[in-house]
C-alpha cells in the first residue's frame, strides 16, 4: 500500500509517498481502509517540530474516515466492511490504517465517509470546549480564537444553539471574517490586539469564556479579555511558546478559572468519556445542527500542498486528504 511519511524534521517538502507493507490489527485494533483522512495543525507541528513523534520515520496524520478491513482479537461491536471514523495515534496518512477499537466511531445514518472525516478530532473538541469543559451558560459572552478554522466553525454553531449571549470571533487575516460570521459569529476581530474590541463589543465588561488554541502572548491577552468570574480554556500551543502558567496572583483577585482540553490526551487516559463525548458531538452533525464545510481537498499524494495551505493561515474550515 502506499503511505506519506517523512523522515527528518522540516518543511512541506519533507513529506514523501512510500511503499510499505498494509498493517494488521492486534488485539483491541481494527484496521480500516481508509476513505478521507483529515488534516490537522498537528500534523504540521509534527512536521516541523517533532510534536508527538515518537521516532523517525514517521506518518502523520489523526483522524480518518473508512471501512473496516478486519478486526483484531476482543473487538467487539465492530465488524469488517462498516463505515467508521476513528482517531488514530499517527498514521492516517495511509490507504490503511490501524486504530484502537476504542476510538473507532460508527457512523451515524446520514453522514458519508467524507463528512465522516471532519468528525473525530474536530466535533468531540468542539464539544468539549462549549458544553463540558466550558459550561457555557446561556446568556454568556464567548471569545474564540481562530473563528474560521475547523473547530473554531463548529464552535460557532454550538454556541449559538446553547443560547449564548454574543459570539465573538478573532482570525489572523479579514479574509477570513466573512466565513466566520457565517457560523455564528456576531463580531470578529482581525489580528491578535483584539482587547480594545472586546472591551467595546462588551461594554467594558469582558467575556465569560474564551477559548485558545494558540497559547503565548494570545493567551495572556485571553485571560485580561475576562470579565468576572471568566473562563478560559486552553486547548493547543499553536505558537510553540512556553507552556503558560497561572495562579493566585492572577486567579484570585476577579475569580478566574483555566482549563485545558486535548482529545490525544483524553483518547489515551479515558477513551470511554471520549467515546460518550463523541456519541453526543456526532449527534449534532446527523440531526443537522452543525455543520463543518470541507474547503480544500488533496489526493493523498498532494499532501505537502495541503500542509502549505494550512501552514499560511490563508485556510478556512476543514481540509482532507483523498485517499480510497
Amino acid at each position: 500500500m502506499h503511505a506519506v511519511e517523512f523522515q527528518e524534521y522540516g518543511g512541506p517538502e519533507v513529506l514523501r509517498v512510500v511503499a510499505v507493507e498494509v498493517p494488521e490489527p492486534g488485539p483491541g485494533q481494527v484496521s480500516i481502509e481508509v476513505a478521507y483522512a483529515g488534516v490537522n495543525f498537528a500534523d504540521l507541528k509534527a512536521r516541523a517540530e517533532g510534536y508527538r513523534v515518537p521516532q523517525l520515520p514517521f506518518r502523520p496524520g489523526l483522524e480518518v474516515s473508512g471501512r473496516i478491513r478486519a478486526v483484531g482479537a476482543g473487538v467487539e461491536g465492530l465488524r469488517p466492511g462498516q463505515e467508521v471514523a476513528a482517531l488514530t495515534d499517527g498514521g492516517a496518512y495511509a490507504e490503511t490504517v490501524v486504530a484502537g477499537a476504542a476510538t473507532v466511531f460508527p457512523l451515524p445514518p446520514g453522514v458519508d465517509l467524507r463528512t465522516g472525516a471532519t468528525l473525530p478530532t474536530v466535533l468531540p473538541t468542539a464539544h468539549a470546549l462549549v458544553h463540558e469543559v466550558g459550561r457555557l451558560r446561556a446568556g454568556e459572552t464567548v471569545l474564540v480564537q481562530g473563528a474560521a478554522g475547523g473547530i473554531g466553525t463548529v464552535v460557532g454553531q454550538l454556541a449559538k444553539a446553547a443560547g449564548a449571549g454574543a459570539v465573538l470571533g478573532v482570525v489572523s487575516d479579514a479574509s477570513k471574517a466573512g466565513h466566520a460570521r457565517a457560523h455564528g459569529y456576531d463580531e470578529v476581530f482581525v489580528g491578535p490586539d483584539f482587547g480594545e474590541e472586546v472591551r467595546r463589543a462588551t461594554g467594558e465588561r469582558g467575556v465569560d469564556l474564551a477559548l485558545d488554541p494558540v497559547g503565548g502572548e494570545t493567551f495572556r491577552r485571553g485571560m485580561d479579555a475576562l470579565a468576572v468570574f471568566g473562563r478560559l480554556v486552553s486547548f493547543g500551543n499553536a505558537s510553540s511558546a512556553a507552556p503558560w502558567q497561572v495562579g493566585q496572583p492572577e486567579l484570585y483577585p476577579r475569580g478566574h478559572a483555566v482549563a485545558g482540553f486535548s482529545i490525544l490526551a483524553l483518547a489515551q487516559t479515558a477513551p470511554e468519556a471520549l467515546r460518550a463525548l463523541a456519541g453526543r458531538a456526532f449527534r449534532t452533525v446527523a440531526e443537522g445542527a452543525v455543520e463543518l464545510p470541507v474547503t480544500a481537498e488533496f489526493p493523498l499524494a498532494e499532501a505537502a500542498e495541503a500542509h502549505r495551505l494550512l501552514g499560511s493561515r490563508r485556510s478556512t474550515g476543514k481540509l482532507l486528504l483523498r485517499v480510497g
